[in-house]
């Protein structure tokens, strides 16, 4: 691992001279494990938002890091997040999201848990000796509840206040997003590494040539990208027919290392990116929406699905060619545009410090 992280590609890289990571960052093997605990590990993740955990025993499955984790709402209203492994011979607690569970139970041998993940009951269990069920209990991870978004860290991720520190000014109460509704989830798999997506992600470089549709709504040229201690995030002024957006502002945020958040006026639109492989990733895009079933809502709504859709597979062929061209053998590094890729020259120096941190503890 150590001929991976040479030092040289991990030093600090001013803006106005930075190149991109190198190519072996996207295409080695060992790379998969290397961010799994070094970035995902020690990062705050996104689970969902609030309005899917609405009642008692409502819950979800995730993974992070390889760690499956299960997020549920206890019956004093909290909710919570317990490593969805069994005490007993590391079976799943749950297998997928459930709605009003009374307890939670492992299917490989019937062992329950209540839902503030103590041990309840242990089938056949009563007899052995020095045996105590509330002696056992899950696991427990941190849980943050933020604009109305569930985030969960499972090791020594940054305070949660400073990874989003300013954003709930900048949106103001007009932007609130504890006040949409999940409406549906789209996932795709993209045969690129997880990083190629956020690189692209980060920039609106490429919008005029791979994003015509998008381009026609944005004002390129007022197109601007700011960046804070663990996010940043990309404006446009916003033109579109009142029968999609309207006018108004069009804002995306990326807080490291996974997690999206593209708002527009109407809608809120999560993103996050989980690693499949070295070469792999799965896109979820969970959709948000104001509580509104009149026709007109929904008919915006059919329409910005199908927008996203059309957005979502121009993004897909880019970053698997450009995955393609990592993995070739003809490209190292190459010069970032300060002007319009200060957001990804961010994400990679965030990824540098953190190969800098595994380094040192190897």
């Amino acid at each position: 691992m150590r001929d991976l992280l040479q030092a040289p590609v991990l030093a600090p890289q001013p803006l106005d001279h930075a190149l991109t990571l190198p190519a072996r960052f996207y295409t080695d093997p060992r790379m998969a494990s290397l961010d799994a605990r070094a970035i995902f590990a020690r990062s705050w993740q996104l689970v969902c938002h609030q309005t899917q955990l609405p009642e008692t025993g409502d819950h979800v499955v995730i993974e992070i890091a390889g760690l499956p984790l299960l997020v549920v709402r206890g019956e004093d209203g909290v909710v919570r997040a317990f490593h969805n492994v069994c005490r007993h011979r590391a079976g799943p607690i749950a297998s997928c999201d459930g709605r009003g569970a009374r307890a939670l139970r492992c299917r490989y041998h019937g062992w329950t848990y209540g839902l503030d993940g103590v041990l309840r009951g242990a089938p056949e269990m009563g007899r052995t000796p020095d045996f105590n069920p509330s002696d056992i209990r899950l696991p427990e991870v941190r849980v943050q509840l933020w604009q109305g978004l569930v985030f969960v860290a499972t090791d020594d991720a940054p305070p949660f206040g400073d990874v989003v520190a300013g954003i709930d000014q900048r949106l103001g109460t007009d932007r609130s997003l504890e006040g949409h509704v999940f409406h549906h989830r789209a996932s795709y798999e993209v045969a690129c590494n997880w990083k190629v997506y956020v690189d692209n992600y980060l920039e609106g470089y490429h919008v005029p040539h791979i994003h015509p549709g998008l381009n026609s709504l944005l004002d390129y040229r007022s197109y601007i990208t700011e960046t804070a201690a663990w996010y940043s995030f990309q404006y446009s002024p916003l033109e579109s027919g009142s029968d999609l957006y309207g006018s108004g502002e069009a804002l995306y945020y990326f807080i490291h290392p996974n997690t999206m958040l593209n708002i527009l006026p109407g809608r809120l639109q999560t993103n996050r990116v989980l690693p499949l492989g070295v070469d792999r990733c799965r896109v979820e895009f969970d959709f948000y929406y104001p509580p509104d079933d009149s026709a007109e809502a929904q008919a915006r709504r059919a329409k910005d699905i199908a927008f996203s859709d059309e957005v979502q597979d121009e993004d897909v062929t880019i970053c698997e060619d450009v995955q393609r061209g990592l993995a070739s053998g003809s490209y190292d590094t190459g010069r970032l545009n300060p002007l319009r890729e200060n957001a990804v020259h961010h994400f990679h120096e965030l990824v540098r410090q953190a190969y800098r941190e595994a380094l040192a503890a190897m």
